[in-house]
């Protein structure tokens, strides 16, 4: 769970449930700075001389306010939108995307007019009739560890339960998921796990949960009855990466239940990374060893306008061919979405 130094109520965040139910939670403890702004200038309040310093006292603050505006955001190729109910992640993982989509506003941010915002999605859901519209609920986040007390991602899959036209899908790289266990998920929403093997988890995923609790939290989920994935990424070549890999795959499917009545699902990604996260990351983490050698990796513009430099197609081709033969090989029901 996410315990935060300091909480920042927005304007009218304190009229909803949520809001309330998060300020009654925190007010009464001396260790928890509240804060209540009547405006949009939330950097003011977050200490640091620099940015390294405000990025670490920014992943340590929480802010509470209500989506205003409730155009979703389309969410390519993995789901049709973006449910969104939070932004920003507890997490310091040295290569995150976020560190250059956020940038100087790394604190996490829970949405309270979460009604509101499921509403919107089963406008959306109406205008798609009869096709099914699916929901991302972690493209900007990790809901998992502010669930406690926000029970967003709890409404969330009863009302996904409950309409046939209807899923969910988010991912995460903890293990609290105790509370989701015995909703009526109908096997509408999928969990997927961000797992890696535990050399690179200890080296740049920090203040997330170990190889082993994501792995034994995916075993309750899929026990629960939903849909289970795994997103593998990044994926790093190292020395022993296959020795690695091999062994989390190997662990992986030893633990699984067999008679899950849905594949298993694979998205693998390998580590790729731009020139502006590039410098964001090094500022952040000024002595990290992410393996950002430009010369050592080729250029390639994606499908949003911009470049990044990704690993040599020689690279890549071993990966796609190592994973593929490892999951065909070790998991009877699955489905590689796709290796890139």
């Amino acid at each position: 769970m996410f315990v935060p130094k300091r909480i920042i109520f927005e304007k009218d965040s304190l009229d909803y449930d949520t809001g309330k139910e998060i300020l009654n939670k925190f007010k009464d403890k001396d260790d928890v700075e509240i804060i209540n702004v009547t405006s949009n200038k939330l950097k003011q309040h977050i200490p640091g001389e620099d940015f390294y310093a405000q990025y670490r006292e920014g992943k340590k603050t929480l802010v509470v306010g209500a989506k205003k505006s409730l155009k979703f955001q389309s969410c390519k190729p993995s789901a049709h939108y973006q449910l969104p109910l939070i932004s920003g992640c507890m997490g310091q993982c040295e290569y995150c995307y976020l560190n250059t989509k956020l940038g100087d506003k790394p604190f996490v941010k829970v949405h309270v007019n979460i009604d509101e915002i499921l509403a919107q999605a089963k406008k959306y859901i109406d205008e798609r009739l009869p096709e099914i519209t699916i929901f991302e609920g972690a493209a900007t986040s990790d809901p998992i560890p502010v669930e406690p007390y926000t029970h967003s991602l709890e409404k969330a899959i009863v009302f996904f339960g409950k309409n046939q036209n209807a899923r969910f899908r988010f991912v995460t790289k903890y293990n609290d998921v105790d509370t989701l266990l015995d909703l009526e998920h109908n096997g509408h929403t999928e969990i997927r796990f961000s797992i890696n093997t535990s050399s690179v988890i200890d080296k740049y995923e920090h203040a997330t949960a170990s190889r082993d609790l994501r792995i034994e939290a995916s075993i309750k989920a899929a026990k629960a009855g939903y849909p289970i994935g795994f997103l593998v990424a990044p994926v790093f070549l190292y020395p022993n990466w296959k020795e690695e890999y091999h062994d989390l795959l190997l662990s992986l499917s030893s633990k699984l239940p067999k008679d899950l009545k849905t594949p298993v699902t694979f998205e693998i990604i390998s580590h790729r990374y731009t020139s502006t996260a590039k410098n964001i990351i090094l500022q952040v983490f000024p002595e990290s060893e992410l393996p950002m050698n430009d010369e050592e990796r080729k250029f390639k513009y994606g499908q949003f306008g911009y470049g990044k430099y990704v690993y040599q197609k020689e690279n890549i081709d071993e990966i796609k061919q190592f994973f593929i033969e490892e999951i065909e090989k070790l998991f009877e029901n699955n489905e590689v979405k796709y290796v890139i």
